[in-house]
């Protein structure tokens, strides 16, 4: 019987699951309710079970065989602060809190997983479920790491998946090398002399200043970097004054960096501050500048996306598995597994991404036919790592 046979009579079970979760979301460590169902479902099929692991965090163990080897599965549990625009039943019943990301969904398929895996076993080694919490912009990852995850669970390995609109339902997109973005943050203050609107030759203009500011920051991607590094830099807030005859003695900006390498990003910082100082001189204002680095960027190691790729082929068919997909700017805090563990992140697609299911959409909605794919690629890999009787 394959892996996806043994597990679609769960299917319906499996659906309930995730639909329950998506009926409850909770935000970034407030994964309370989340993380009982978890813990639930983990010790009903005989598995050890750790809480309180970065706050909300929860981590399964199961054993077998004599091996000392041990890999790590991650799936996230948090939700979104977003307003749900669905109505089908099993929609939001928490106001301006949805899983707009399918959290739900990866949730349900590591649990699924997890009682495939205490059941028939099949491996040899030590397998942690670690369901973590914070992953939408709060480094839960980083969190379960400083609560000392791998000093606790010491791993040689570690793996995360996350559903993908825009790629067919059950397909698999897997990189050897980087996946996601960073996301860093910078906020620019600028000071200037206020004066009256009619007479600026009496004060020294911040919104001038930060205007010219926003065009020559557009070129630090086209003019500072190497071509071949990609790279987003955007201005997203321009904060100043408040009369129409008053020109303010201050703006403000704020805005995001994006990159795939740590040498790009420290590259753009150093751009950014330079371009304030050099506004600033040629204005006549103070600016000042503050870089705040997010999630690293998620790089997958090259062995370990290529078992990736096997096990999704196994499953899916090699044909069904992109191992050309572009990186995506957005950000994962699964980065900062990988910072510390060889190991890879993976796509599973989650069917057509038209019509308002992208993700982070208040239309979006995980799609449930992929729950048996998602949970025997899980059991695959295991038992492609941990093989029995190697």
């Amino acid at each position: 019987m394959s892996v996806i046979d043994r597990v679609r009579p769960a299917h319906s079970r499996l659906k309930a699951i995730r639909r329950d979760i998506h009926a409850h979301p909770e935000l970034a460590f407030k994964e309370h309710r989340t993380a009982a169902v978890v813990v639930k479902e983990l010790e009903a099929a005989g598995i050890e079970v750790h809480q309180g692991i970065g706050g909300t965090g929860v981590v399964g163990v199961i054993r077998a065989g004599r091996s000392l080897c041990a890999i790590g599965l991650r799936a996230d549990m948090d939700a979104l602060s977003i307003t749900e625009r669905n109505t089908f039943e099993h929609r939001s019943t928490h106001a301006g809190c949805m899983h707009a990301c399918g959290h739900d969904g990866h949730t349900t398929m590591l649990l699924g997983a997890a009682q495939v895996l205490a059941e028939h076993k099949g491996f040899d080694g030590t397998v942690y479920l670690i369901f973590q919490p914070a992953e939408e912009g709060e480094g839960g990852g980083r969190v379960m790491i400083e609560d000392g995850l791998f000093e606790r669970f010491p791993m040689e390995s570690v793996f995360g998946m996350h559903n993908w609109p825009g790629i067919p339902a059950g397909q698999f997109a897997v990189h050897a090398g980087p996946v996601m973005a960073s996301a860093d943050r910078f906020d620019i203050r600028i000071l200037g002399t206020g004066a009256h609107a009619a007479m600026p030759h009496l004060g020294a203009d911040p919104v001038a200043a930060g205007a010219a500011l926003v065009q020559a920051i557009q070129t630090i991607v086209s003019r500072t970097l190497d071509p071949a590094d990609a790279a987003v830099v955007s201005v997203t807030q321009f904060h100043a004054g408040e009369a129409y005859n008053v020109i303010p003695d201050r703006a403000e900006l704020s805005g995001t960096v994006r990159a795939f390498s740590e040498f790009v990003q420290q590259r753009i910082e150093q751009r950014l501050g330079e371009l304030c100082v050099g506004i600033g001189e040629a204005f006549g204002v103070r600016v000042e500048f503050e870089y705040r680095r997010g999630y690293p960027p998620t790089i997958n190691t090259p062995s370990e996306a290529a078992l990736c790729v096997e096990t999704a082929a196994s499953l899916a068919g090699a044909d069904k598995v992109d191992t050309t997909a572009r990186p995506s700017m957005g950000a994962e805090d699964f980065s900062y597994f990988l910072q510390r563990k060889p190991g890879a992140y993976v796509w599973i697609g989650n069917g057509p991404g038209e019509g308002g299911c992208m993700l982070h959409n208040p239309n979006y909605d995980f799609n449930d036919e992929i729950l048996p794919v998602g949970v025997a690629y899980w059991v695959e890999l295991v038992k492609r790592l941990l093989p029995a009787g190697a």
